[in-house]
């Protein structure tokens, strides 16, 4: 969940981010490249550190859980996220990449979220098997 949850962050950030450059623009305000952005910073934190955190604790406890089918999420939510980080580097050359980007963004939280409904679903399974006398 707190990956989704990520993915959120990062989408309401790089939001806030363009809304706050067109606004200091259209006041007359140059933005450059040493221009700071809140919006620009939340997003390449969470994006960059945040979320690979969680993707990488969430494949490192997949090993340990025995949850049938965790560690394949996590390896599928773990490609995910490099495809994210390449997206996201090969949009600065190429801005249109940017649109991959973004779209991957949806699919890493859904991802992310089917890893966590896979988990919940073994567990209550778990939790419901009587236990051998």
């Amino acid at each position: 969940m707190s990956i989704a949850i990520g993915v959120v962050v990062q989408a309401c950030a790089i939001a806030y981010a363009l809304f706050d450059i067109l606004h200091k623009t259209d006041d007359g305000q140059v933005f450059t490249k040493d221009s700071d952005n809140a919006g620009i910073a939340v997003h390449a934190v969470v994006g960059e550190m945040v979320v690979p955190v969680l993707v990488l604790l969430l494949l490192i406890v997949s090993f340990f859980a025995g949850i049938p089918g965790g560690v394949k999420w996590a390896a599928i939510t773990f490609g995910v996220l490099v495809l994210q980080i390449v997206l996201a580097y090969a949009s600065f050359p190429v801005p249109i990449l940017g649109v991959l980007h973004a779209i991957n963004a949806f699919a890493l939280a859904a991802v992310a979220s089917l890893a966590m409904r896979q988990a919940r679903l073994a567990g209550s399974t778990q939790a419901s098997t009587p236990v051998p006398a």
